[in-house]
């Protein structure tokens, strides 16, 4: 099933902001200062590296469905 839908879920924890769902997939993820999910992006291109990204995240906060 294709990941139609990615999101930063706070409820537990806080976004560190280290950066490395960026270095994993920039495509999808940015850190300016605190990540953020880039707008307009067909996530089924990029599946295996969100969930790469949600799996390495230290805060366990990239949420995907």
């Amino acid at each position: 099933m294709a990941i139609k839908k990615v999101w930063l879920d706070e409820s537990a924890s806080e976004c560190i902001s280290c950066g490395a769902c960026e270095g994993v997939c920039d495509a999808v993820f940015s850190v300016p200062e605190k990540m953020k999910v880039n707008e307009g992006v067909d996530y089924s291109q990029y599946e295996e590296d969100i969930k790469n990204a949600a799996e390495g995240c230290p805060a366990q906060v990239i949420k995907y469905e």
